[in-house]
Parts: C-alpha cells; sequence; structure tokens
C-alpha cells in the first residue's frame, strides 16, 4: 500500500464523490474503481459522497443514474451514500474557525474584480508565470464597504506548496501562483453566508470522514496544493493523493460524446457483462505487471495496487472493450453467465419460467453454451439467435435468394422433414446421416441441402453447427419448421 494513512489506523478510507451535474462519465467509473479495488484489496472502507453543492446544475435523476451505473459496474460502497448539500452548517463552521485562526479572511470585492486581478511574469527561459495580484481586503481594508463579504483563504506570501503524488512523485507549486481562493460565498436574502465552494467543502468532509487516500483523476493535480494548505489550516494531515492519468479517445483528445456512449450506463444498455467491462476499465491507466489480459476481478482484486498505475494518458479503444466482451462471454462459467441471458429474455419478452429448472433449464444452459461463441453482446440472444427462443421469427431475404434459389430446394426440404420425423433418436449423428442421404438421393452437394435447412429452421445465413443447433432445437420444432418453411415456396 503506497504512503502512509492519514489516520492512526493502518485501514486505509478512500471516497468516489460524484456530482449530479452530468452522467456517470468512463473516467469517473475508472476513478470509482480503483478506489474500489484499493480498499477492497487492502481491508479499507469506500465511502460514497455525493456533491450536490451546485443547487443550480445539480438533477435528482443524475444521481439515480450514477448510483446505477455503479451498482451495474459492481462497484459497492460501505458508507453512505453522503450528500454535501445536507452538510452546509458543518463547512460553514470551518470556515469561521479559519477566519478566527486569521488562515481566511472576509473579501468584499466582486468575483469579477478579484479575477481581473492576476497578471502573467516572464519567468526562467522565458516561461510565462502567475502572479496573483492579492485584494486589500486581507490585510483587513474591504475594498467595497457595506457589500455582503466572502470567505477567502489567505494564502501564504512567498515560498511553496508540495505534497507528494503516489502516481506522479513530489509536486511543488509557488504560493505567488496561488490565488485567495474562495471558501464560502458571500449571503442572499438575510444569510450571513452563501454556499461553500468545492475547496472548502471537499477539505472538510474529506477531515470529518477520515479520508487516508484521495484516488482521482490526474485533472485534480491543480486543486491540490490548495486544499493541502486548507488541511494544514484546519491542523489536519492530508491523505495520500494518487493522481490517475486521464482517458483519451482514439485521437489523444479528452473522451467525449465525439468519440461514442460515454456514459457507462449506455454500456449496460447495449449489453456488455458488467465483469468485462471492469476487466477493460481496470487496465485503462494501471497494469498488473505482467502480460494478463484476460482478468477475473478476483484476479484485480489480489493485483491492484497504486504503483502499477501509469504516468500517461490511457486510450479507450471501443473495439478492445468489444474483445473483452466476447471474451467473457466464452469464458465465463456457464451457470454465471446465464442469469444475464435470463434477465436479457426477459426485458425482450422471450423468457419462458419452464427454462428456470429441471430439463428446461438443463436445455437452456445448453442452447446458450452453443450460441456463446458467436455472441458479441447480450441482446444477440434475442436479436440474432431468437430462431432459439421463439417459433416467431423471420427470414432473412439475403440468406433466402442465396440458399434457396436453387429449384430442387422445396423437394429436399420436405424430404429431409419426412426422413428426420421418422429418426428413432435424436442426436447429433443421427441428424447428419439422414440429412446426406437425402442429398445423395436428390442428386445434390450436402452444403447445399445443410445450408437450405439452416434457413428454414433459424431463418437465416449464419447459426452455430447445424446438427448441434438441430439436437438444441428438438426433432418436433426442426420437422415443424422445415415444413413450415415449405410455404414460402408455395406460387404466388
Amino acid at each position: 500500500m503506497t504512503g502512509q494513512p492519514a489516520s492512526s489506523s493502518n485501514q486505509p478510507r478512500v471516497r468516489f464523490a460524484p456530482s449530479p451535474t452530468g452522467y456517470l462519465h468512463v473516467g469517473g467509473a475508472r476513478t470509482a474503481l480503483f478506489n474500489w479495488l484499493f480498499a477492497r484489496r487492502f481491508g479499507g472502507i469506500m465511502i460514497l459522497r455525493i456533491e450536490d453543492t451546485d443547487a443550480e446544475r445539480n438533477k435528482p435523476e443524475l444521481v439515480t443514474g450514477i448510483l446505477e451505473g455503479l451498482k451495474w459496474l459492481g462497484v459497492d460502497w460501505d458508507e453512505g451514500p453522503f450528500y454535501q448539500s445536507q452538510r452546509t452548517e458543518l463547512y460553514q463552521n470551518s470556515a469561521k474557525k479559519l477566519l478566527a485562526s486569521g488562515a481566511a479572511f472576509l473579501c468584499y470585492c466582486p468575483p469579477e474584480k478579484y479575477v481581473g486581478g492576476d497578471h502573467a511574469e516572464e519567468g526562467a527561459e522565458g516561461t510565462k508565470v502567475r502572479r496573483v495580484v492579492r485584494c486589500s481586503c486581507r490585510d483587513g481594508k474591504p475594498s467595497t464597504p457595506g457589500v455582503k463579504p466572502a470567505i477567502r483563504f489567505k494564502v501564504p506570501v512567498g515560498g511553496k506548496t508540495k505534497f507528494f503524488d503516489a502516481v506522479f512523485g513530489e509536486r511543488e507549486f509557488s504560493n505567488d501562483e496561488i490565488e485567495d481562493f474562495v471558501l464560502v460565498r458571500s449571503g442572499k436574502d438575510g444569510a450571513e453566508f452563501g454556499q461553500a465552494m468545492y475547496q472548502m467543502s471537499v477539505v472538510v468532509d474529506d477531515v470529518d470522514m477520515r479520508i487516508t487516500h484521495v484516488i482521482r483523476g490526474a485533472d485534480h493535480i491543480s486543486n491540490t496544493p490548495k486544499q493541502v494548505l486548507l488541511y494544514e489550516a484546519l491542523g489536519a494531515t492530508p491523505p495520500v493523493f494518487a493522481h490517475v492519468p486521464l482517458i483519451l479517445g482514439a485521437d489523444k483528445s479528452r473522451l467525449s460524446k465525439r468519440h461514442g456512449a460515454t456514459d457507462v450506463n449506455m454500456y449496460r444498455i447495449e449489453g456488455f457483462l458488467p465483469e468485462a467491462f471492469r476487466n477493460f476499465l481496470a487496465l485503462l491507466g494501471w497494469a498488473p505487471g505482467g502480460d494478463e489480459q484476460f482478468l477475473r476481478t478476483s484476479e484485480l482484486l489480489e493485483k491492484f495496487s497504486l504503483e502499477g498505475v501509469s504516468h500517461t494518458n490511457a486510450v479507450f479503444d471501443r473495439p478492445k472493450l468489444e474483445w473483452f466482451n466476447t471474451q467473457f462471454l466464452q469464458k465465463l462459467p456457464i451457470e454465471e453467465l446465464l442469469p444475464q441471458v435470463e434477465a436479457e429474455l426477459k426485458s425482450s419478452g422471450l423468457w419462458k419460467a419452464e427454462w428456470a429448472s429441471g430439463a428446461g433449464h438443463e436445455w437452456f444452459s445448453k442452447t446458450v453454451d452453443l450460441l456463446r461463441p458467436r455472441v458479441r453482446l447480450l441482446p444477440d440472444f434475442s436479436s440474432w439467435s431468437r430462431a432459439f427462443f421463439s417459433d416467431e421469427f423471420s427470414y432473412e431475404q439475403a440468406a433466402k435468394d442465396k440458399f434457396w434459389k436453387d429449384p430442387k430446394v422445396p423437394d429436399l426440404l420436405s424430404s429431409t422433414a419426412d426422413a428426420l420425423a421418422a429418426l428413432p433418436e435424436w442426436n447429433h449423428d443421427a441428424c447428419d446421416h439422414a440429412t446426406r442421404a437425402v442429398a445423395e438421393a436428390g442428386g445434390v452437394k450436402a452444403g447445399l441441402l445443410i445450408n437450405a435447412i439452416r434457413v428454414a429452421i433459424v431463418g437465416q445465413a449464419v447459426a452455430p453447427p447445424l446438427f448441434d443447433t438441430m439436437v438444441v432445437l428438438g426433432q418436433e420444432r426442426v420437422v415443424r419448421r422445415l415444413r413450415a418453411a415449405l410455404k414460402e415456396f408455395a406460387p404466388a
């Protein structure tokens, strides 16, 4: 476990703290997963905190989407969810303590005036260095008397703020480049003070919740020196920081909607397996130390560490995600896959209660096992594989045009139906021998008849091996479908 916990206990305490101003983004989901893996591997506590202080942008339905996305991903939590909107008094009291200690001050400047006070100076080797102009309010000289003040942090003049990052190592920032940032906004409608700002609420919560490790995206590095200053001013030991690399699109720009779906719930709707998505997501910016790619969640939990987190940004590769999904579809123990296929069939109205137990469950298991080498996503079981679970299916026109064009096909299908109906035993070899005998008697190649039968019994040109398909469908259904297909050849 990298670094020392910020509490006296060796039990790590981590948190995932999404803001409900948007959906559960792939990047946020990866951050949640890293926190979860770290907590679970080292016997720690995972805390869920909803940072919903932005009343204008927060939407309750987005909280629901975030929670659903985490549950689908398999990321559970031990404490929470805690809502920052319900903790306003705690933040304001902490800000007042900073005022009393001299670490903060009342600022009467309008926000636009304060932001405009920053300027850049020439630094070493022609680089631009941001210099912050401090306002007179920090020295007890209100710039705009009579206006309700905000509370700002009094950043030390001169010197540097340093911290150790478990991924990027030692980091330092010049205090002269850090503005006196707002802790609490000015009050409205008679209130003494208003909303606590991000830097204030996040540090107060992390101290109150005894967070030992802050694992988050590298885009938060610039926030960290401000937060380190706040920890010290509050008399608290900063946690171990670990900033994980960003996730980019294939064009190496920040992952966004133009690269495809970035909402985790969209991958659930598309039909990806949650464990496959976990495996893929875990390897975006982390490596287990070997060449392994296919990793069950138990293996991720055994191997995950902050030492394995990369310094370089990761690239979201959709084809790679699909590869992971097909790997899991093919390699999962069949009893682990069946509940997910059952859920898919239920959502599409194809599920039958008789498949839940006994002989029905045995048939369902064999059928899914037959189909899964050719399935990419869970909805394929109710679309591409529909004919295995329902007698209501259609014939692909392209398959009919290609494999039913020989004028001998109707007679061949009729003869095959009779031959199969007469079989005393229904198995792979019996179906094989009967079909090839019909082809030989009809003077055609077996391939012609096999392809024609496939279209007749499943409606398409692509399916698992024909005689395995026949065994799964059963004698009665195969014969009935062959005879039903003859209607497609009736003269108009």
